[in-house]
């Protein structure tokens, strides 16, 4: 264990470095920038290791998942960034700190209700999840969805807005990646000017493109395979 606890160390190190690096050229703060570090398919016991070695922002995609690690991890704080049928809303409520999918009015509308009912006297935080690059194969509120719904959502309750979040496209290369983060920081300054209750947390880039979107105003970065190596074959 102290071994990999080491190893987390380093690997970490390392990704706040380039997030550093990232943050001088932009002329940014690098203590603006959040390290998501994600850790599906990753045993807890691994998981354990990383949160001894600093890496206290946890995500992960499944709910029964983050359900498991949760109850068996101590000292992270969790973040859901995958998709979130409706069925285990409650659970998710329940278990993890931040959802960062919201992609459907039905969906805040229902996670509302679940969190006044299990989170009385707070706001839970979410992000909007949007799908800036039409890309057909991913979730989210495309951006004039966005834009019709974001009123709507501001005044709900037991919600939080805190920003926005993208799962850009396959591509080729970091540097293709940008146009989709661009996308992104314009949307959320537009939303913003419009709904100032709106949050500017900026959640997008991932191990092969974060430098890119840390660039372009990201403010979470989700990095798994840099932390924690390949992933395990999923049974």
């Amino acid at each position: 264990m102290p071994d990999e606890v080491e190893a987390f160390r380093r690997a970490r190190q390392g990704v706040l470095e380039r997030i550093a690096a990232a943050c001088a050229r932009a002329g940014r703060d690098p203590g603006d920038v959040t390290l998501v570090a994600v850790s599906k398919t990753h045993s807890p016991r691994r998981v354990q290791a990383a949160i001894d070695a600093g890496l206290t922002v946890l995500g992960e995609n499944r709910v029964q998942e983050a359900v498991e690690k949760v109850a068996t991890t101590d000292g992270g704080t969790w973040h859901l960034i995958g998709p979130l049928q409706a069925n285990k809303a409650r659970k998710a409520v329940e278990a993890v700190d931040v959802i960062q999918s919201v992609d459907s009015v039905e969906l805040a509308r229902r996670l509302d209700r679940i969190a006044g009912e299990v989170r009385p006297g707070e706001r839970y935080p979410v992000l909007l999840q949007v799908n800036v690059a039409d890309d057909p194969a991913k979730a989210g509120f495309g951006p004039e969805a966005v834009s019709g719904a974001v009123a709507e959502l501001l005044d709900l309750a037991h919600l939080r807005v805190d920003g926005l979040m993208t799962i850009g496209r396959l591509v080729d290369s970091a540097e293709a990646a940008r146009p989709t983060f661009v996308a992104l920081r314009e949307l959320s300054a537009r939303l913003r000017a419009a709904n100032p209750g709106l949050g500017g947390a900026l959640s997008m880039g991932m191990t092969d493109d974060f430098e890119v979107a840390v660039e372009e105003g990201a403010t979470l970065v989700r990095v798994g395979r840099a932390l924690f190596g390949a992933r395990p074959a999923e049974g």
